[in-house]
């Protein structure tokens, strides 16, 4: 297993409050980091007993307001913002359609939370990550489903995580030369509350089988991939979308 060290060093989670946000904010809790946590849902109780290295705040990620306040408290509390891991996200199932059809009320909340947000994170965050000196790194959560169309479309959440990576991309380069380092994840089939459809054995085992690999990907898996892009392991890394996807580009 690699270790990193993360130890005297602030991140920003968002979507810590389940699934793969929660895995990676404890990946870097438990790597030493101090971790400000945000996400709708109550903190879970993996993330209890980091004493004040954890800050976890509830709030809506949509609401302007909320992420400069909560924001700028953490990096003014902490000193600083090293990383910023842009992981709430929306999938809609039987609202999120094909953008012929859908309501486009739900179309305006997908990207409110899905790309948005993410905008609303990174431009509260930066300031407090040029502060530091010794540059910085964001990692955005986007999906593998952004690369093709889909006979069963939801086309807001596949247009938002197009649009994250197409935003981690400029801010990437506008950020390059202060040090400061932005990729994108592109998850395949992970098994998280987002999946709830997959409500028995034979789904599962018919999901697992579709990738090459043979296996459904898991939280920590995507939070293993974060880790790396966050450390200065990948120092010489940005501007770049990873899949994480047990191979399943190869079959689309």
């Amino acid at each position: 297993m690699i270790t990193y060290d993360f130890s005297g060093r602030h991140a920003v989670v968002t979507g810590a409050g389940g699934g793969m946000g929660e895995a990676i904010a404890r990946a870097l809790l438990e790597a030493g980091a101090a971790v400000t946590a945000i996400d709708l849902k109550p903190q879970p109780e993996s993330l209890v007993g980091y004493g004040d290295r954890l800050t976890y705040c509830v709030g809506d990620l949509a609401d302007a307001g909320f992420v400069a306040r909560t924001i700028a408290q953490a990096g003014a509390v902490r000193g600083s913002i090293d990383y910023l891991a842009n992981v709430a996200g929306v999938l809609w199932f039987g609202r999120d359609r094909s953008v012929l059809e859908m309501d486009m009320e739900t179309w305006d909340k997908v990207l409110a939370i899905n790309l948005t947000a993410p905008a609303l994170t990174a431009r509260a965050a930066v300031p407090f990550m040029r502060k530091t000196g010794r540059g910085a790194a964001m990692v955005h959560f986007s999906t593998i489903q952004w690369y093709r169309g889909d006979p069963n479309p939801q086309d807001a959440y596949q247009a938002s995580k197009a649009g994250l990576c197409a935003l981690s991309k400029s801010l990437a380069m506008q950020l390059a030369a202060e040090g400061i380092r932005s990729n994108a994840i592109c998850p395949g089939m992970t098994a998280t509350p987002l999946q709830a459809r997959w409500d028995s054995d034979e789904t599962l085992k018919a999901v697992a089988a579709y990738a090459p690999l043979g296996r459904i990907g898991t939280p920590q898996d995507m939070a293993n991939a974060a880790l790396f892009l966050l450390s200065d392991a990948a120092s010489y890394i940005t501007g770049i979308e990873v899949p994480v996807d047990g191979g399943l580009l190869m079959r689309m």
